[in-house]
C-alpha cells in the first residue's frame, strides 16, 4: 500500500482564478493545489507573456561567443565535430545541431561515446578526432565536468565549445565558450533546459536570436528530449513541449515519422505517448546498440530507409525489455531465497553480467514495487557498476556520499544516481548503506501518491474533465491531474485482453463510470462487487459511437476506511522486528497474536491466493494491526499451513490433512516469551 496525500486547495484562491482568470473550477482547483494560487502565477504557468515566451538566447552566458565561433568556423570551412551523449537528450541534441550546421554548409561530423567508454568527453576519442583533422568540438548534453579533457583538447590543437545543462562545479573547463544556464555567473531567466533545449537556443542565437524557423524545424525533437530527460515541465520547457508536440503531428522528419509508425503513436501526440513510446526506442540504441543508429534515423532523408532503421530501434527496444525481464527473474529468485532482505531499510541487489543499460530501469521498478530506495549493482569481474532510485525523503546522493569510502565513483541527485566500486567492496558498501539509513532514518520514508484534490461526483462530467486539457502538456513537475475518490461502490469486474488488464464498473455518489486498471490481472484483482473502495485516479474522456463519457485510469485502489497512519506505523514495527532490532516495550502486547486472531487470519487466507494487504483488510480491527497480522502469517508459514511469495507479496493456504499445533511455532514461542518478560517488568 502506498501512502496517500490529498491536496486541499484554498477556496478563496480557487474562486479568484475562476472569476478573474476565467478558469473552470476543476482546473482552478488543481492549480491552487499545486501552489499556483494567484492570477500572476497562473499567467506565468500558461506562458501568457506574448512575445517573451522563450527568453533571449543571448542572455545565457557565453552564448554570443559560442554562436559567433560556430558561424565563423562554418564559413571558413573548418572541420567541426558535434560531441553528444548516448541517451535520448544527447542523441536528439546531436541530431539537431549537426543537422543545422550541415544545412549551413559547414564541414561537420558528430561523435557519441559507446556506453563502454563512459559518459562525456573521452581522452581516447579526442585523440582520434584530432588525428582526423577536427579543429573545433562543440559538446551537447555533456562537458561541464570535463576539466582534464578540455586541457587535452587544447593540447591537441582543437578549440572547444561546451554546451550542457548539468550542474557545474566551482571550476569550469577551459574552453572558448562554456554555455550552461546553471553557471554561477549566468543571468538567463530559465535554468531548467535539457541538453537539447540548450542546443535549440544555440541554433536560435546563430539565427540572430529568432526562434520562428528554429522551433518549426527542431522543436519536435527538442520536445521529445525535454520529456525524456525528465526536466521540470514548466516555464520555457512547457512552451518547447507544447510547440514541439504540435509540430510532431505533421513532422517532416522521416525518422520520427517511421518511429511513430513502428511504435503505434497516433496524432495528436501526447507527452505520455512520447515518454513511453518514442523515448524508450531512442534510448534503446544507446543501451543495446550504438547511439549513432538513432542519430542516423533522425537525420535520414529516405523514407524507406528510415522505416528499416526504425524497425531496428524497435527490435533493440524489445531486446531491452527481454534483458530487463531476465534481470527481474534473477531478482525474484534471489528474493525467494533471501526474503528477509525486503525488511531492510534500503533494498540492495546485485548480479553478474546484468546489462548496464537497464539496471536503472530495474531499480526504478523495484523502488515502485516495494516503496523503498533501491540500489542495483551489476558485477562485471573486478569492478561493478550500479544504479539507484529513491522515494521522496531519502536522498540517493547523500546516501552515496555517506558510503564514498567504499566507492570508486558516484554521482546523481536526490531521486536517482549511479555508482561504481571494486568487487571486493560490495559487502562493505551494503553495510555502509544500511548503517547510513539506520542512523539517519529510524523510520524510513515511504512511497507516496499525491492527489491534487478530493473530487466531487458532480465534477466528473465530460465538460469538466475535457477542461483539464488546458493544463497540458503534462510531465515532470506538472503531472497529469490526479484525484481522490472516497467511498466508491464496485458494481462489476470485467477482464480485458484475456485477463491481462481489468475494467471496473463503479458508482460514485450519483455518478456511474468505468475504471481501467492496466497491468492489473483480473485474477489478481482483490475486491468483489459490493465493496466500498477509495480510489486514486486520472479522469479521461472516452468517445464511442458518437457518445462522450468519462472513464478513470486508476493509479491505486484500496478498501474504504483504512487508517494509513496505523498501517504504516505497524508495518514499520514489523520490519524493525524482522531486522532483529526488537520491539518497543509498549508495543509488545499489541503484536502477539492470540489464538482467536490466528484462527481469523487463517480462515481469511484463500487456497487460490491473495495479496497480503487484501487478506489483512478483510480481518483488520483495532486489536489486529498489520504487524500482528504479518507475524500470524509468518507463524502459519513456519508450520507449513500457508505459503507467502515475498516478491508478489501474496499468500495462499496450502492443502493439508494434518492438524497443526501452534505450540510448535518457534516464532509464536519467542513472541510469548517477550510478552511474559514485558509483563514482569511492568
Amino acid at each position: 500500500m502506498k501512502k496517500w496525500t490529498i491536496g486541499k486547495p484554498e477556496p478563496g484562491a480557487v474562486s479568484e482564478l475562476m472569476s478573474r482568470g476565467g478558469l473552470p473550477q476543476i482546473c482552478a482547483g488543481v492549480l491552487v493545489s499545486r501552489g499556483i494560487d494567484t492570477i500572476e502565477k497562473a499567467a506565468d504557468f500558461f506562458n501568457q507573456g506574448g512575445d517573451g515566451v522563450l527568453s533571449d538566447p543571448f542572455l545565457i552566458k557565453d552564448m554570443t561567443e559560442a554562436a559567433e565561433l560556430l558561424l565563423s568556423a562554418a564559413e571558413e570551412g573548418r572541420k567541426i565535430c558535434v560531441y553528444g551523449d548516448y541517451d535520448c537528450d544527447g542523441i536528439t541534441a546531436t541530431a539537431v545541431l549537426y543537422s543545422y550546421l550541415r544545412c549551413m554548409g559547414a564541414e561537420v561530423s558528430y561523435y557519441i561515446n559507446q556506453r563502454s567508454e563512459g559518459y562525456g568527453l573521452c581522452a581516447e576519442a579526442l585523440r582520434k578526432l584530432a588525428a582526423e583533422g577536427t579543429e573545433l568540438i562543440v559538446t551537447v548534453d555533456n562537458g561541464i565536468s570535463a576539466i582534464e579533457e578540455a586541457k587535452l583538447a587544447a593540447e591537441l590543437g582543437m578549440e572547444l565549445i561546451i554546451t550542457d545543462h548539468h550542474q557545474p562545479s566551482d571550476l569550469l573547463p577551459e574552453a572558448a565558450a562554456v554555455v550552461d544556464p546553471h553557471r554561477a555567473d549566468d543571468v538567463s531567466p530559465f535554468k531548467d533546459l535539457c541538453g537539447c533545449g540548450v542546443a535549440l537556443k544555440l541554433i536560435a542565437a546563430m539565427d540572430g536570436g529568432d526562434y520562428g524557423s528554429v522551433m518549426e524545424q527542431f522543436s519536435d525533437l527538442a520536445a521529445i528530449a525535454t520529456i525524456g530527460d525528465i526536466v521540470p515541465l514548466k516555464g520555457e520547457n512547457r512552451e518547447i513541449v507544447r510547440q514541439g508536440l504540435h509540430y510532431l503531428e505533421n513532422t517532416e522528419n522521416y525518422g520520427l515519422q517511421a518511429l511513430m509508425e513502428v511504435s503505434g503513436v497516433k496524432t495528436p501526440v501526447s507527452s505520455t505517448a512520447a515518454a513511453f513510446s518514442l523515448v524508450p526506442r531512442i534510448n534503446a540504441s544507446g543501451r543495446f546498440g550504438s547511439a549513432s543508429e538513432a542519430v542516423e534515423l533522425l537525420l535520414c532523408e529516405d523514407p524507406d530507409q528510415a522505416e528499416e532503421m526504425a524497425r531496428r530501434l524497435n527490435a533493440l527496444n524489445t531486446e531491452r525489455k527481454a534483458a530487463e525481464a531476465e534481470i527481474m527473474e534473477d531478482i525474484k529468485r534471489y528474493i525467494a531465497e533471501n526474503p528477509d532482505m525486503l525488511h531492510k531499510r534500503v533494498l540492495f541487489v546485485y548480479g553478474e553480467g546484468w546489462h548496464h543499460g537497464v539496471i536503472g530501469i530495474v531499480a526504478a521498478r523495484l523502488a515502485e514495487r516495494f516503496g523503498k530506495p533501491t540500489f542495483v549493482l551489476s558485477d562485471d569481474g573486478e569492478y561493478a557498476r550500479g544504479s539507484a532510485r529513491s522515494v521522496d525523503g531519502f536522498s540517493i546522493h547523500k546516501a552515496l556520499s555517506a558510503c564514498a569510502d567504499t566507492l570508486t565513483k558516484f554521482g546523481g541527485h536526490s531521486g536517482a544516481g549511479g555508482f561504481s566500486l571494486e568487487k571486493s567492496m560490495i559487502t562493505a558498501f551494503d553495510e555502509a548503506l544500511q548503517k547510513y539509513a539506520a542512523e539517519e532514518f529510524p523510520v524510513m520514508p515511504v512511497m507516496q501518491l499525491h492527489a491534487d484534490k478530493l473530487i466531487a461526483p458532480e465534477e466528473l462530467t465530460a465538460q469538466s474533465v475535457s477542461a483539464l486539457a488546458m493544463l497540458d502538456p503534462c510531465g515532470e513537475c506538472n503531472p497529469s491531474p490526479m484525484f481522490a475518490m472516497l467511498s466508491a461502490r464496485l458494481l462489476e469486474v470485467t477482464a480485458l485482453s484475456g485477463g491481462a488488464h481489468t475494467k471496473l464498473k463503479l458508482t460514485y455518489g450519483n455518478s456511474g463510470f468505468f475504471g481501467l486498471m492496466f497491468g492489473t490481472k483480473t485474477a489478481d484483482f482483490p475486491y468483489k462487487p459490493g465493496d466500498m473502495l477509495d480510489i486514486m485516479a486520472c479522469p479521461e474522456i472516452n468517445t464511442y459511437g458518437g457518445r462522450t463519457s468519462v472513464n478513470i485510469r486508476i493509479a491505486d485502489i484500496r478498501k474504504s476506511g483504512i487508517s494509513q497512519q496505523k498501517y504504516f506505523a505497524a508495518k514499520a514495527a514489523y520490519e524493525k522486528y524482522k531486522r532483529g532490532e526488537g520491539a518497543e516495550k509498549a508495543l509488545i502486547p499489541r503484536i502477539v497474536p492470540q489464538r482467536e486472531e490466528l484462527a481469523a487470519v487463517y480462515r481469511a487466507v484463500p487456497e487460490s491466493g491473495a495479496a497480503l494487504d487484501t487478506v489483512y483488510f478483510s480481518v483488520c480491527s483495532d486489536n489486529l494491526n498489520y504487524c500482528k497480522f504479518r507475524l500470524a502469517a509468518d507463524i502459519f508459514g513456519e508450520l507449513g499451513l500457508t505459503e507467502t511469495d515475498p516478491y508478489t507479496e501474496t499468500i495462499r493456504r496450502l492443502p493439508t490433512d494434518k492438524k497443526a499445533n501452534l505450540d510448535d511455532s518457534l516464532i509464536l514461542t519467542e513472541l510469548k516469551r517477550l510478552a511474559a518478560e514485558n509483563a514482569v517488568r511492568t
